[in-house]
């Protein structure tokens, strides 16, 4: 790949940019200064370095985030802020997108990768694969709501959902759960709930397939996942 192709995609400045870095001698690989910008160079292999500082190049990137209410789950949006505002330039540089969507004020766990392949492996609709939220819920949630939502209940629409997995953490007044999904229609819980007669007050995901939410992420951080944790995932009902 040529090396001013790399710099661009990591960041480092337009092509026009990156071509005067390289005039000035701020680009080394394998410690010998680099001025054509049409060298090619093997960015798994090939020590890169600029003005000095080692660079690790990347093809893809995978970031979990605790989202924040009020956010939108979008790239990019001309009135509301969005996931992608959240990040620091040097992973927005990578054009990560949001993997699925939580709602404008919903909490919890939400990925971003610029892995188009790994996205629609979570997302395809074959692969079933389940989101776990914790809610807190006006009314009280009772063992009839979970055997309803294991048979499925009608929606607003006439739609009849998959089987969810409701658990009741606390009930009364106000009643905390937990519910796994392998859907991800229009606020589904919300509605899901609304067709039991009782209301979402608040609404945070807390796993995506075999990944929970790391606890140490504050609402609006993120990190990086683990090497780990991008295998996990990709692995994760690879043949379903």
């Amino acid at each position: 790949m040529r090396i001013d192709k790399i710099l661009a995609n990591m960041g480092y400045g337009s092509r026009k940019e990156v071509k005067k870095m390289l005039k000035d001698g701020a680009v080394k690989v394998n410690g010998t200064a680099i001025t054509d910008a049409k060298t090619h160079v093997n960015p798994e292999e090939d020590t890169i370095e600029i003005f000095g500082e080692e660079i690790r190049y990347r093809k893809f990137i995978y970031l979990m985030m605790n989202k924040p209410a009020g956010v939108i789950s979008a790239t990019e949006d001309f009135s509301e802020q969005t996931v992608v505002d959240l990040l620091e330039v040097e992973d927005a540089v990578f054009d990560p997108f949001p993997v699925g969507r939580l709602d404008k004020d919903t909490e919890g766990l939400l990925l971003l990768t610029n892995d188009g392949q790994l996205a629609h492996q979570l997302l395809s609709p074959k692969k079933h694969v389940p989101k776990t939220y914790f809610a807190i819920i006006e009314g009280e949630v009772t063992d009839e709501d979970v055997v309803a939502f294991k048979q499925g209940v009608m929606l607003d629409d006439g739609y009849v959902t998959k089987p969810a997995e409701l658990k009741i953490l606390s009930s009364g007044l106000r009643s905390t759960i937990e519910l796994t999904i392998t859907e991800g229609k229009f606020h589904q819980v919300k509605r899901m709930f609304q067709a039991v007669g009782k209301r979402v007050k608040y609404l945070k995901r807390i796993q995506m397939g075999p990944l929970p939410l790391d606890e140490s992420l504050q609402v609006g951080e993120y990190r990086e996942l683990t090497d780990e944790e991008v295998q996990m995932l990709k692995e994760y009902k690879r043949e379903g």
